[in-house]
This record gives structure tokens, C-alpha cells and sequence, in this order.
């Protein structure tokens, strides 16, 4: 009986937690409306991953246009990630490799599509690349303000 009622609340704990992590782009991008500025790095990463992987499924299913909006949100997000970082001075490393993850990603997906459809991909992994190069900028930047910026 103990272990039958240990084992369901482990299910249900597990539900709880797998929801929270399921939350939809839309209540992602309502939360960060109110989220504190050390939040929204979170929050924009997620949003950034979860398109991520909306974009590949879309790819996949032949819906470029659909497919190129997601990815303008990536880049978006992943912008949004960066200035918050870097305002705040936290968490830079995880974003920097977070974005890095997702241009690779994009990568893969690029190598599957039609030669008509990689353009844009190609240019938004550039921005990527950049968002990347910004925040190792940032962290590797010396204490003297001269040189930061």
C-alpha cells in the first residue's frame, strides 16, 4: 500500500514538473511579459529552443514559410537572451552556448532543405554566430571599461 501510494505521487510529481517544462511559445512569451530582467534570459532561451524544434518539425513537413518565421523568432529570442545577459552580467556562458547549440542545429536543418530555402537559414545562423561572438566579447572583456565596449 506505502509503495503504490509513493509511486503515484511520483507520477504526479512527475506530471506537474513535465507540464511546467511543456509550457506553449505563447505562454513562454506571455510570462516574459512580466518576468524580472534575470528571468527573461531563461525565458527567452526556451522560447529560442522550443521554435527551434517547431521550425525542424515544420521543415520537415514542407511549411517554409512557417518554418522562417519560427526561425526569425529563434534569432529574435536569442537577441533578447543576450541583452538581458549581458545587462545583468549572469549567465552569459549559458547562453553563449545555448545559441551556440541552436546554430548548429539550424546547420543540420539547412543541409536537408532545398537550395532555394537555405538563404535565409544561412543568414540567420550568421546572426546567431554573432550573438555568440558578442557574448564571448562580454565575458572575456578586461575590467577596463575602454576596452568593453
Amino acid at each position: 500500500m506505502r509503495q503504490s501510494a509513493a509511486i503515484a505521487f511520483l507520477l504526479v510529481l512527475a506530471t506537474i514538473s513535465g507540464a511546467a517544462k511543456d509550457e506553449s511559445v505563447a505562454e513562454l512569451k506571455a510570462r516574459l511579459e512580466n518576468a524580472r530582467l534575470e528571468d527573461r534570459i531563461e525565458l527567452c532561451v526556451r522560447i529560442a529552443q522550443q521554435q527551434l524544434r517547431d521550425a525542424d518539425k515544420l521543415y520537415m513537413d514542407g511549411e517554409s514559410e512557417p518554418a522562417r518565421a519560427a526561425v526569425d523568432d529563434i534569432v529574435s529570442y536569442s537577441e533578447k537572451a543576450r541583452d538581458a545577459a549581458t545587462r545583468t552580467q549572469k549567465h552569459l556562458k549559458n547562453v553563449e552556448i545555448d545559441v551556440r547549440k541552436m546554430a548548429d542545429k539550424l546547420r543540420d536543418i539547412k543541409r536537408t532543405l532545398p537550395f532555394e530555402d537555405q538563404p535565409p537559414l544561412e543568414q540567420s545562423i550568421r546572426r546567431l554566430e554573432d550573438i555568440r561572438t558578442a557574448l564571448l566579447k562580454e565575458m572575456f572583456a578586461k575590467d577596463n571599461p575602454k576596452e568593453k565596449k
